[in-house]
């Protein structure tokens, strides 16, 4: 008889076939079994101590999964879905890694004891994808972005499940402040359709400063930065003033290479000096001609430079961050000047309304204030810990997302898990007319989408078993608004309720669940390189 031909190195780890699909589906419905208590108003938080001793609270499922360390590759993968949701529409982090492990674990046993072929079950995977997208469209209606009402409550419904909601009113004010700021019209598309853009991660700047109360938080409708004056003497208020954005250090200019220069007379030495001084002058007397009261740089400023400066009756600020200094150029219309000798008037900044300098807590800040036309803006967060604050940052970064979805594509689903249960009445029905084996993974997403609901009515403590009857009852008779109330965990009306979240979120996390499902169901072999510990 042969000896068995070992043809892979012996300390990889290697589990195929049957064995390598159920232990994918068992790594995924773990991840969702550790975010299902963060979904819905009732959840709970998560305490997590990095490596560097560093504390993270929050049920922002984004944050915790980020922070958790996996070693299981199909784990890794049900990650790297919250980071897309969390990259294309901000919010609905949670409900997708929820999904994914629902529709996974719902096919687990046509997969297994019935033993149908993978491909045949992602198969109906798809077909199930594009009729739910259909269903989202027609439950969902058209929003005014305009309305600030409307628009409120639309981003509370966001905020409603996470640790600012008891602040929720002052949190709704600053995302859609800073997002309008930062909105640039342009102009229609080709539909009709307004169109904009808003790039809040270049534009909104969110300054986390501990002490003082949530409610003293604020948006600036200009800039505002971790920097003093260079100068003690230098002016800490001006009204109106004239700002010049530079990017070129203003000191003496060294030679590229070594240089090596021999003097004979002892003036050489003298004139040598002279020079540097004079080119430092020269470039002072360059902005000087412009009459600026601000001077920001990005590079260095000199003693010398400060001093001529000073004279001319400029504040300057150095060392001022790359992307800082492009949000002051959109909020005051300055253009950044490389090169002192190419200043031009056009270049200066004429917009904002006042610049100062304040200290808040023991550090100096510098504000550029009450700009006219401000196309970026800083959010000043204010609370009583750091901890605090960063989960604040996080709550508000999502509040953006979604205001941001809302108008960039204006139209709202019902939320409270109302459009997952109408999405699964709807495939119910579907997978009755379909024929062959089909119908079975057809019907597991239908049975799999139920879990948003269910999980809501679980985290508020309620009866899930009888209270998804009812729900299900509601929408067999076609109330497609019917949800559930995540703080009782009854059966309402969202319309009443008033929780509605953007399309977009409902069609992305549909779509990232089912494709990433689709993506393990399709591995059959797992090698780790791992190297197994000696014996």
């Amino acid at each position: 008889m042969q000896a068995p031909v070992v043809f892979m190195n012996t300390n990889q780890e290697r589990t195929f076939g049957r064995q390598a699909q159920i232990s994918n589906i068992t790594a995924a419905k773990a991840v969702a079994d550790v975010i299902r208590t963060c979904l819905g108003p009732k959840a709970m938080l998560k305490m997590l101590l990095d490596p560097m001793g560093g504390l993270v609270l929050t049920n922002d499922g984004h944050a915790i999964l980020r922070e958790i360390d996996v070693a299981h590759p199909a784990a890794k993968s049900m990650l790297e879905l919250s980071r897309t949701q969390d990259e294309e529409v901000g919010d609905g982090t949670t409900t997708v890694i929820i999904l994914a492990g629902d529709i996974l674990a719902q096919c687990a046993p046509y997969l297994i004891e019935k033993n149908i072929h993978p491909v045949i079950i992602i198969q109906a995977l798809k077909k199930a994808l594009s009729d739910a997208l259909e269903v989202i469209k027609q439950v969902s209606k058209p929003v005014d972005v305009e309305n600030d009402e409307a628009m409120k409550k639309l981003i509370q419904a966001s905020i409603g499940t996470k640790y600012v909601s008891h602040w929720s009113e002052k949190m709704c004010e600053l995302a859609l402040s800073a997002v309008k700021i930062v909105r640039v019209d342009l102009g229609q598309t080709i539909e009709g359709t307004p169109n904009f853009e808003i790039d809040i991660k270049r534009y909104v700047r969110v300054e986390k400063i501990p002490g003082g109360e949530v409610l003293d938080s604020n948006v600036l409708n200009g800039v505002m930065l971790n920097k003093d004056v260079v100068h003690p003497k230098m002016s800490r208020h001006i009204e109106n003033p004239r700002i010049v954005l530079l990017d070129c250090p203003l000191e003496y200019k060294k030679g590229e290479s070594q240089t090596n220069i021999e003097i004979t007379n002892d003036e050489d030495w003298n004139r040598i000096l002279q020079i540097e001084e004079e080119q430092v002058q020269l470039m002072c007397e360059q902005i000087l001609a412009i009459k600026p009261d601000v001077v920001i740089t990005e590079k260095g400023v000199s003693d010398l430079a400060q001093h001529f400066l000073l004279k001319g009756g400029c504040s300057v600020l150095r060392r001022v961050k790359k992307s800082d200094n492009n949000r002051i150029a959109r909020v005051i219309g300055a253009t950044i000047v490389n090169r002192v000798e190419d200043l031009k008037e056009s270049d200066v900044g004429t917009q904002c309304g006042v610049f100062k300098v304040e200290l808040i807590g023991d550090e100096y800040f510098t504000f550029l204030d009450d700009c006219k036309e401000p196309k970026a803006c800083t959010i000043l967060l204010r609370g009583g810990s750091k901890d605090i604050l960063n989960e604040i940052e996080r709550n508000l970064d999502d509040a953006m997302a979604v205001t941001r979805n809302v108008m960039l594509s204006p139209s709202l689903s019902p939320g409270g898990g109302a459009t997952e249960m109408a999405v699964s009445l709807k495939l119910a029905e579907h997978a009755k007319q379909l024929e062959g084996i089909q119908q079975w993974p057809y019907q597991a997403v239908a049975d799999a989408m139920e879990c948003i609901p269910r999980t809501l009515i679980q985290n508020a403590g309620g009866d899930p078993i009888r209270v998804l009857s009812q729900l299900r009852a509601k929408h067999a008779q076609g109330n497609f608004t019917m949800g559930i109330d995540g703080d009782a965990g009854k059966v309402v009306d969202m319309v009443d309720y008033g929780i509605w979240e953007p399309e977009v979120i409902k069609q992305q996390s549909i779509k990232t669940a089912i494709e990433s499902a689709c993506l393990l169901l399709r591995v059959d072999d797992i090698v780790s390189g791992v190297k197994r510990e000696e014996q």
